[in-house]
């Protein structure tokens, strides 16, 4: 997947690699020109006491380090470039791709881990390039060409080469082994510490409320010492393996002094010869060593690399139409037709056989208990999921054959726990429609009884609004949620339980001012309390999945025995408060 995914991604940064290769090739070259420089210097430089000789050499080589300095920079500099630019591209891939999941396959990665997978994952790929930009590109560069320039040097001490260089791959790939599994545990590790953080900072007003911080403190400390101890595992295999590269290195240096000397005593070899094979076997050792330090990097980024493409490679169970149809009429009639919806994994369908015909200018009801399949329904409309069998249509075009964007731009939903994003009052209104004027916001609050107390705020339409909307009680939440809706003007009006957090008062008076506002629209309100639907043309009833009840609210209470239960478990609830 590794493979997979930087061929993709980097396939449009073809130039900047290629120019990365040839400054690299020219700056290794010349750093590999060095010894030999520094090996004549001192053989017919030094030893001859010839200053001018030696002073031309020396201008030489500092000419060869300008351009071996010039090279590497530029390389760097490219593939750094070439870096950041490919997790631009993979960090936009991702949040394209998952923002074409439905929910079904949101809820299968887990937001949590797709957050990881977004920022942790991608960084280590990143990682992976930019390293092999500068490290990788020149290790095997540096090595062969080391190699061929100690031959030169004396072809009598290469068989230090075949020692030490093996003995050093062989001890690597031991350690590299090893570090592979626990670098692919700390990534799930990390999956679940985040799950686990998020968790804990959405709902800390349910944790304070049950006094459960000592035993969160405790399950976050558990996941928080399992990254740990992965992590340390991981550090220990990698602390191992420079202290090994050195120890290599410093034998064979010590080898290369050894024997060395002795050929230089026998009058076989120069000291500057010496030197310079020295030189060269430290450099290809080095380049060993790289190539290990890449050997660390490459499984981590694999792992991340086989994240980032399940992400990629999974394609939504919602998919745009091939060839879209556009409806002949706009008035927004919505039908359900023998719907059935089942959850993936779930032993039972969560809807089962459901028919319903929503009308423009009329209000449509739907009630039931907690799991009846309310919302699941409503969500069909916008395709958050698609039918298992039967159809959803929206003018009588089934909604898997619309365009999803003029889908969803005929819809106004105001879902049951309404999302406010950090910016402003109007900002977060204008999420409905961004060319809206401050008149129309104002408007559309007026109608969701809104007005006042965004007016007693401080800067109005400016107010800032926190993430989430923390910032506002629930009540205000969902009001600011319908005025959203509002703005947009949609054709189909679609409120999952959105009236489940304001008082009797305050329901009546946004019901009331909303029917003119409405009135050549299609409204289909889910609501678990009674009062809410009374006056409703169509109340649909609910009862696991099934359609059990259908009619006005006279009429169902001497039709449909579970919605006559509903009433009844109200009114006492009513009676007892």
């Amino acid at each position: 997947m590794l493979l997979r995914l930087l061929r993709t991604r980097l396939r449009p940064y073809t130039g900047p690699l290629a120019a990365v290769l040839l400054f690299q090739l020219i700056g290794t070259i010349a750093s590999l020109y060095l010894p030999s420089l520094n090996a004549e210097l001192i053989d017919n430089g030094v030893a001859r006491g010839d200053t001018g000789y030696i002073l031309d050499r020396g201008a030489v080589m500092l000419g060869v380090t300008l351009i071996q300095i010039a090279c590497s920079v530029t390389a760097v500099y490219f593939g750094a470039r070439t870096a950041m630019s490919f997790g631009r591209d993979v960090r936009g891939a991702l949040f394209h791709r998952v923002g074409e999941f439905s929910d079904r396959e949101v809820q299968q990665f887990g937001a949590p881990s797709l957050i990881t997978r977004t920022t942790n994952d991608v960084q280590q790929v990143q990682v992976l390039v930019l390293m092999s930009c500068t490290l990788l590109v020149a290790a095997p560069i540096s090595c062969i060409g080391g190699v061929i320039m100690a031959l030169r040097q004396d072809a009598q001490l290469s068989w230090l080469l075949l020692v030490s260089v093996p003995v050093l791959v062989v001890l690597i790939s031991l350690i590299v082994t090893r570090m592979v599994p626990q670098f692919r545990l700390m990534q799930t590790r990390i999956d679940s510490i985040n799950r686990i953080l998020r968790e804990q900072i959405t709902g800390i007003r349910v944790v304070r409320a049950f006094v459960r911080e000592p035993q969160e403190t405790r399950r976050f400390g558990e996941a928080n010492d399992a990254v740990t101890a992965t992590a340390l595992r991981a550090g220990r295999l990698m602390a191992l393996m420079f202290p090994t590269v050195m120890l290599v290195l410093n034998v064979s240096s010590v080898a290369v002094l050894w024997f060395g000397g002795h050929r230089v005593d026998a009058g076989r070899m120069e000291v500057g010869s010496l030197m310079a094979f020295l030189s060269y076997l430290l450099q290809i050792l080095m380049s060993v060593m790289m190539a290990t330090f890449m050997a660390v990097i490459i499984p981590r980024a694999s792992v991340s690399a086989d994240r980032i493409m399940a992400v990629l490679t999974t394609e939504s169970s919602v998919r745009p139409p091939a060839q879209p149809v556009t409806p002949a009429t706009r008035a927004g009639l919505l039908e359900f037709d023998a719907v059935q919806y089942g959850y993936p994994g779930a032993p039972e369908p969560v809807l089962r056989d459901v028919t319903l015909r929503a009308e423009p200018g009329r209000t449509t009801a739907v009630i039931g208990s907690t799991g009846a399949g309310k919302t699941t329904l409503l969500s069909l409309v916008p395709r958050l999921f698609d039918v298992t069998a039967g159809s959803v249509r929206v003018d009588g075009v089934d909604v898997r054959d619309h365009d999803p964007q003029d889908l969803w731009s005929r819809i106004g939903l105001v879902p049951q726990r309404p999302f406010l994003f950090s910016g402003t009052v109007a900002s977060n209104l204008r999420y409905g429609n961004p060319d809206a004027t401050d008149d129309e916001l104002w408007r559309a609050l007026e109608i969701a009884q809104a007005r006042d107390f965004v007016e007693a705020m401080p800067g109005g339409l400016e107010a800032p609004v926190s993430q989430g909307g923390t910032s506002v009680s629930g009540g205000q939440r969902q009001r600011l949620a319908i005025a959203r809706a509002l703005v947009r003007r949609p054709q189909i009006y679609l409120f999952d339980d959105s009236f489940s957090a304001l008082d009797l008062a305050t329901d009546a008076r946004l019901r009331a001012a909303l029917r003119p506002v409405t009135a050549d629209a299609t409204v289909v309100v889910v609501a678990q309390r009674v009062s809410t639907v009374l006056d409703a043309d169509e109340i649909l009833v609910l009862e696991d999945g099934r359609v059990v009840g259908r009619g006005r609210h006279e009429e169902l209470l001497t039709t449909c025995e579970t919605y006559a239960e509903i009433v009844r478990s109200q009114q006492m609830s009513e009676v007892a408060a």
